[in-house]
């Protein structure tokens, strides 16, 4: 994204409080889809730089719901794999390029009371290190380091003001193959009480710079190394009732169009759609399940 690109979501409902992994959520036949075409004007990912947002993956109550509204979307297809003897993990692709997963919510989630949701990775080089300074940056590790087979080494962590996310570390499966195109992840947004705390912590931990923009909106802008990946809305414009929690952004060719499918298809609608004057169009929603997520369409120059 560009410098003035600004992102900022006001109002949202989501209860993302806890997350529990395990290693048992990745137990069974882990399959990703191999790239077998490169496709003109879509370019692929190779490798995720440390820092990086690397996958996406939906926590729902109702698999087989998710998978019909999300492929009737964005025309995403799917393919599904065995996770025990009643579960299956389901990998989305668009045009054979991985784009996001998702599987059915844990019962010791539900019991805890989260609801659906869409859980965010970043890229690291080592699990364990990263989750060690976590510890140390103030944030807490739901879930230590383990081995999903030979694909990759994950955690889950809170950072010090509540909000949940994960960390990979790359093996065999590298996460998103594809990004910045429409039906594909392309930006993530922080809700946090406290934006200092958290850009402290996520400065420390991923090496970001965390920037504020050119007016006075006091939207402040993630920068990867050389990338714009995602911001922190100010948090005057959260409701204060709402837990902290990272908001993904799935890039759209037609924002008022994708919005009024998704609500034929039984999403709820947040906010929008709405322009943001030299940025795009966007939508926040919820699928039928209640996982919420945003759309993106960008400013043609």
């Amino acid at each position: 994204m560009e410098s003035d690109d600004r992102f900022s979501t006001h109002g949202v409902r989501i209860l993302k409080p806890v997350y529990i992994a395990r290693s048992s959520l990745w137990d069974g036949v882990f399959k990703v889809p191999r790239k077998s075409l490169i496709l003109p004007l879509m370019p692929t990912i190779e490798k995720h730089k440390p820092g990086a947002f690397s996958w996406i993956e939906l926590s729902t109550s109702d698999q087989a719901a998710a998978k019909s509204f999300y492929t009737t979307l964005f025309n995403w297809t799917f393919q599904d794999s065995p996770m025990g003897p009643d579960d299956v993990y389901t990998m989305f692709s668009l045009n054979d390029h991985v784009v996001a997963a998702g599987y059915t919510i844990r019962g010791d989630e539900v019991s805890m009371g989260v609801p659906p949701h869409w859980n965010l990775y970043m890229s690291v080089e080592s699990a364990d290190d990263t989750a060690n300074r976590a510890g140390e940056l103030g944030g807490k590790i739901l879930a230590p380091p383990f081995d999903v087979y030979n694909y990759g080494r994950m955690a889950v962590l809170q950072d010090p003001t509540g909000a949940v996310f994960s960390i990979w570390e790359a093996k065999d499966h590298i996460g998103l193959g594809v990004r910045d195109e429409p039906g594909s992840f392309c930006w993530a947004d922080l809700s946090t009480p406290d934006t200092q705390t958290a850009s402290s912590f996520y400065s420390q931990l991923f090496g970001w710079s965390v920037e504020p923009g050119q007016d006075a909106s006091g939207y402040l802008h993630i920068k990867n190394g050389e990338d714009f990946i995602g911001g922190i809305p100010p948090a005057q414009h959260r409701d204060p009732n709402t837990p902290p929690h990272w908001l993904i952004y799935i890039l759209v060719a037609d924002c008022d169009a994708s919005t009024a499918k998704a609500k034929e298809l039984g999403a709820r609608v947040y906010m929008g759609p709405m322009t943001m004057e030299n940025v795009g169009r966007i939508t926040v929603l919820a699928d039928p399940q209640g996982a919420a997520f945003a759309l993106f369409e960008p400013h043609r120059r």
